[in-house]
Protein backbone atom coordinates (compact mmCIF):
# COMPACT_ATOMS: atom_id res chain seq x y z
CA UNK A 1 0.00 0.00 0.00
CA UNK A 2 0.96 3.52 -0.51
CA UNK A 3 2.95 5.85 2.09
CA UNK A 4 -0.03 7.64 3.96
CA UNK A 5 0.41 11.10 4.20
CA UNK A 6 1.50 11.08 7.81
CA UNK A 7 4.36 9.52 6.84
CA UNK A 8 5.76 11.97 4.44
CA UNK A 9 6.60 15.31 4.22
CA UNK A 10 3.57 17.62 3.97
CA UNK A 11 3.67 19.14 0.59
CA UNK A 12 0.73 20.87 -1.15
CA UNK A 13 -0.17 20.84 -4.50
CA UNK A 14 -3.05 22.63 -6.86
CA UNK A 15 -4.83 21.07 -9.75
CA UNK A 16 -5.92 24.17 -11.99
CA UNK A 17 -8.12 24.62 -14.39
CA UNK A 18 -9.10 27.49 -17.10
CA UNK A 19 -8.39 31.07 -15.89
CA UNK A 20 -5.60 30.41 -13.02
CA UNK A 21 -2.71 30.77 -15.92
CA UNK A 22 -1.63 33.78 -14.07
CA UNK A 23 -0.38 31.82 -10.72
CA UNK A 24 2.76 30.67 -12.74
CA UNK A 25 5.42 31.96 -14.76
CA UNK A 26 4.97 29.38 -17.70
CA UNK A 27 8.69 28.45 -16.39
CA UNK A 28 9.85 24.77 -17.41
CA UNK A 29 8.68 23.76 -14.19
CA UNK A 30 9.15 19.52 -13.88
CA UNK A 31 7.66 17.19 -16.33
CA UNK A 32 8.19 13.45 -14.50
CA UNK A 33 7.12 10.96 -16.39
CA UNK A 34 5.20 7.98 -14.85
CA UNK A 35 4.71 4.16 -15.61
CA UNK A 36 1.58 5.80 -16.81
CA UNK A 37 2.75 8.13 -19.45
CA UNK A 38 3.67 12.14 -19.30
CA UNK A 39 1.19 14.63 -17.01
CA UNK A 40 -0.73 17.32 -18.74
CA UNK A 41 1.72 19.68 -17.88
CA UNK A 42 4.85 20.52 -16.44
CA UNK A 43 4.37 20.80 -12.44
CA UNK A 44 5.67 23.83 -11.61
CA UNK A 45 6.22 25.92 -8.21
CA UNK A 46 4.20 29.17 -7.35
CA UNK A 47 4.17 31.71 -5.00
CA UNK A 48 1.09 33.17 -3.70
CA UNK A 49 0.52 35.46 -1.50
CA UNK A 50 4.47 35.02 -0.45
CA UNK A 51 3.35 31.26 -0.10
CA UNK A 52 5.00 28.40 -2.08
CA UNK A 53 3.20 25.44 -3.28
CA UNK A 54 3.15 23.27 -6.56
CA UNK A 55 0.85 23.47 -9.65
CA UNK A 56 -0.69 21.61 -12.50
CA UNK A 57 -2.50 22.65 -15.58
CA UNK A 58 -5.02 19.86 -15.81
CA UNK A 59 -6.01 20.82 -19.12
CA UNK A 60 -2.34 21.24 -20.04
CA UNK A 61 -0.87 25.15 -20.38
CA UNK A 62 -3.37 25.67 -24.18
CA UNK A 63 -6.23 24.26 -22.30
CA UNK A 64 -6.30 22.00 -25.11
CA UNK A 65 -7.01 18.51 -23.26
CA UNK A 66 -10.84 18.12 -22.72
CA UNK A 67 -12.12 16.38 -19.64
CA UNK A 68 -12.75 12.82 -21.05
CA UNK A 69 -8.78 12.59 -22.31
CA UNK A 70 -7.16 14.39 -19.83
CA UNK A 71 -4.55 11.56 -18.35
CA UNK A 72 -5.61 11.31 -14.60
CA UNK A 73 -3.05 8.76 -13.21
CA UNK A 74 -0.21 10.27 -14.62
CA UNK A 75 -1.28 13.46 -13.26
CA UNK A 76 -1.83 12.26 -9.64
CA UNK A 77 1.23 9.87 -9.90
CA UNK A 78 3.68 12.80 -10.83
CA UNK A 79 2.26 14.92 -8.32
CA UNK A 80 3.06 11.79 -5.49
CA UNK A 81 6.45 11.49 -7.02
CA UNK A 82 7.05 14.61 -6.35
CA UNK A 83 5.98 14.54 -2.64
CA UNK A 84 2.74 15.89 -2.86
CA UNK A 85 0.60 14.43 0.13
CA UNK A 86 -2.21 17.08 -0.45
CA UNK A 87 -3.69 18.56 -3.51
CA UNK A 88 -6.70 21.19 -3.47
CA UNK A 89 -8.85 20.94 -6.82
CA UNK A 90 -9.62 23.51 -8.27
CA UNK A 91 -12.86 23.33 -10.50
CA UNK A 92 -15.82 25.31 -12.27
CA UNK A 93 -19.38 23.51 -11.77
CA UNK A 94 -22.51 24.64 -12.09
CA UNK A 95 -25.32 24.73 -9.73
CA UNK A 96 -28.63 22.53 -9.81
CA UNK A 97 -29.97 23.74 -6.32
CA UNK A 98 -30.29 27.14 -4.41
CA UNK A 99 -27.68 25.94 -2.47
CA UNK A 100 -25.20 28.43 -4.23
CA UNK A 101 -25.17 31.43 -6.86
CA UNK A 102 -22.88 31.49 -9.61
CA UNK A 103 -20.11 33.71 -8.62
CA UNK A 104 -19.67 32.11 -5.25
CA UNK A 105 -17.79 28.83 -3.57
CA UNK A 106 -18.47 25.67 -2.68
CA UNK A 107 -16.01 22.87 -0.92
CA UNK A 108 -18.44 19.61 -1.38
CA UNK A 109 -18.48 16.92 0.87
CA UNK A 110 -19.68 14.49 -1.70
CA UNK A 111 -19.93 13.43 -5.22
CA UNK A 112 -21.28 10.84 -7.94
CA UNK A 113 -19.35 9.88 -10.77
CA UNK A 114 -21.45 9.59 -14.36
CA UNK A 115 -18.50 9.38 -16.76
CA UNK A 116 -17.31 6.77 -19.04
CA UNK A 117 -14.58 5.22 -20.55
CA UNK A 118 -11.71 6.70 -18.35
CA UNK A 119 -8.82 5.07 -16.75
CA UNK A 120 -10.25 5.49 -13.39
CA UNK A 121 -7.64 3.55 -11.46
CA UNK A 122 -4.07 2.91 -10.57
CA UNK A 123 -4.67 -0.87 -9.92
CA UNK A 124 -5.52 -2.01 -13.89
CA UNK A 125 -3.59 -5.30 -12.97
CA UNK A 126 -0.25 -4.44 -15.19
CA UNK A 127 1.49 -5.01 -11.91
CA UNK A 128 -0.24 -7.79 -10.47
CA UNK A 129 -2.12 -5.68 -7.60
CA UNK A 130 -5.18 -5.53 -7.08
CA UNK A 131 -7.19 -3.16 -4.50
CA UNK A 132 -10.29 -1.94 -3.46
CA UNK A 133 -9.87 1.71 -1.40
CA UNK A 134 -11.81 2.46 0.88
CA UNK A 135 -14.04 5.46 -0.81
CA UNK A 136 -17.23 6.32 1.40
CA UNK A 137 -15.78 9.99 2.24
CA UNK A 138 -14.27 11.16 -1.36
CA UNK A 139 -12.93 14.33 -0.41
CA UNK A 140 -10.91 14.50 2.83
CA UNK A 141 -12.50 15.40 6.19
CA UNK A 142 -9.73 17.37 7.39
CA UNK A 143 -8.54 19.41 4.43
CA UNK A 144 -11.80 20.31 3.83
CA UNK A 145 -11.59 22.16 7.06
CA UNK A 146 -8.79 23.74 6.44
CA UNK A 147 -10.14 25.24 3.40
CA UNK A 148 -13.54 26.33 5.10
CA UNK A 149 -11.33 27.39 8.21
CA UNK A 150 -9.09 29.81 5.45
CA UNK A 151 -12.01 30.88 3.54
CA UNK A 152 -13.95 32.41 7.61
CA UNK A 153 -10.54 34.06 7.92
CA UNK A 154 -10.28 35.44 4.49
CA UNK A 155 -13.86 36.55 4.74
CA UNK A 156 -15.05 34.35 1.96
CA UNK A 157 -18.31 33.29 1.38
CA UNK A 158 -18.05 29.34 1.10
CA UNK A 159 -20.73 26.72 1.30
CA UNK A 160 -19.72 23.48 3.65
CA UNK A 161 -20.86 20.64 2.01
CA UNK A 162 -23.02 20.01 -1.82
CA UNK A 163 -22.61 16.76 -3.57
CA UNK A 164 -20.47 17.30 -6.98
CA UNK A 165 -21.95 15.59 -9.64
CA UNK A 166 -18.96 14.50 -12.48
CA UNK A 167 -20.14 14.26 -15.68
CA UNK A 168 -18.16 13.27 -19.22
CA UNK A 169 -18.15 16.28 -20.96
CA UNK A 170 -16.93 18.33 -23.10
CA UNK A 171 -20.57 19.19 -23.72
CA UNK A 172 -22.57 20.35 -21.45
CA UNK A 173 -25.78 18.49 -20.04
CA UNK A 174 -29.27 18.53 -21.39
CA UNK A 175 -32.00 20.32 -19.03
CA UNK A 176 -33.53 16.66 -18.26
CA UNK A 177 -29.64 15.20 -17.69
CA UNK A 178 -29.49 17.91 -15.14
CA UNK A 179 -33.43 17.41 -13.86
CA UNK A 180 -31.89 13.58 -12.88
CA UNK A 181 -28.76 14.85 -11.60
CA UNK A 182 -31.08 16.72 -8.91
CA UNK A 183 -32.98 13.55 -8.35
CA UNK A 184 -30.20 11.80 -7.81
CA UNK A 185 -29.20 14.34 -4.87
CA UNK A 186 -26.65 16.49 -6.72
CA UNK A 187 -25.95 20.08 -6.00
CA UNK A 188 -23.34 20.92 -8.49
CA UNK A 189 -22.16 19.76 -11.87
CA UNK A 190 -18.32 19.57 -13.34
CA UNK A 191 -16.41 17.31 -15.49
CA UNK A 192 -13.03 16.19 -13.49
CA UNK A 193 -13.30 15.73 -10.21
CA UNK A 194 -13.61 12.18 -11.63
CA UNK A 195 -11.66 10.11 -11.52
CA UNK A 196 -9.35 12.53 -10.33
CA UNK A 197 -10.41 11.86 -6.58
CA UNK A 198 -10.55 8.19 -6.50
CA UNK A 199 -6.95 8.15 -8.35
CA UNK A 200 -5.76 10.64 -5.45
CA UNK A 201 -7.43 8.45 -2.50
CA UNK A 202 -5.43 5.19 -4.01
CA UNK A 203 -2.20 6.84 -3.52
CA UNK A 204 -2.33 8.46 -0.16
CA UNK A 205 -3.23 11.93 -0.97
CA UNK A 206 -5.60 13.87 0.98
CA UNK A 207 -7.98 15.68 -1.85
CA UNK A 208 -10.41 18.05 -1.66
CA UNK A 209 -12.17 20.21 -4.11
CA UNK A 210 -12.84 24.17 -3.99
CA UNK A 211 -15.60 24.83 -6.48
CA UNK A 212 -16.49 27.58 -8.50
CA UNK A 213 -19.53 28.07 -9.07
CA UNK A 214 -19.92 29.91 -12.38
CA UNK A 215 -23.72 29.41 -14.03
CA UNK A 216 -26.96 27.93 -13.22
CA UNK A 217 -27.31 24.14 -14.53
CA UNK A 218 -29.09 23.63 -17.84
CA UNK A 219 -32.57 24.66 -17.51
CA UNK A 220 -31.88 26.28 -14.08
CA UNK A 221 -32.13 29.66 -15.23
CA UNK A 222 -33.73 31.42 -17.96
CA UNK A 223 -30.72 32.80 -19.32
CA UNK A 224 -28.26 31.16 -21.85
CA UNK A 225 -25.53 29.25 -19.87
CA UNK A 226 -22.18 31.15 -21.53
CA UNK A 227 -23.84 34.69 -20.96
CA UNK A 228 -22.82 35.42 -17.88
CA UNK A 229 -19.78 32.47 -17.18
CA UNK A 230 -16.68 35.40 -17.94
CA UNK A 231 -18.16 37.56 -15.04
CA UNK A 232 -19.11 34.79 -12.58
CA UNK A 233 -15.52 32.98 -12.78
CA UNK A 234 -13.65 36.59 -12.39
CA UNK A 235 -15.63 37.19 -9.05
CA UNK A 236 -15.42 33.49 -8.28
CA UNK A 237 -11.74 33.52 -8.61
CA UNK A 238 -10.71 36.46 -7.05
CA UNK A 239 -12.15 34.73 -4.26
CA UNK A 240 -10.35 31.66 -4.53
CA UNK A 241 -7.12 33.36 -4.58
CA UNK A 242 -7.80 34.80 -1.29
CA UNK A 243 -8.53 31.34 -0.02
CA UNK A 244 -5.95 30.12 -1.33
CA UNK A 245 -3.37 32.36 -0.12
CA UNK A 246 -5.22 32.29 3.54
CA UNK A 247 -4.69 28.35 3.37
CA UNK A 248 -1.17 28.26 2.39
CA UNK A 249 -0.26 30.86 5.02
CA UNK A 250 -1.98 28.71 7.96
CA UNK A 251 -0.36 25.21 6.33
CA UNK A 252 3.31 27.18 6.45
CA UNK A 253 2.85 28.08 10.18
CA UNK A 254 1.39 24.50 11.45
CA UNK A 255 4.65 23.39 9.58
CA UNK A 256 6.67 25.54 10.90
Amino acid sequence: MPDTPQERKLVTALIIGSGFDALHDGGAGEFPETRFGMPSAPIRRIDLGGQQALALARHGDAHSIPPHAINYRANMLALRELGVTTVVALHTVGVLSGIRQPGELAVPVQLIDYTWGREHTIYDGSDGRVEHVEFTEPFSASLRHRLLNAAMTAGVDCCDGGVYAATQGPRLETAAEIDRLARDGADFVGMTAMPEAAIACELGIAYASLSLVVNQAAGRSDTPIHEDVESSTLVARTAALKVLQEFLAEAAGSSS
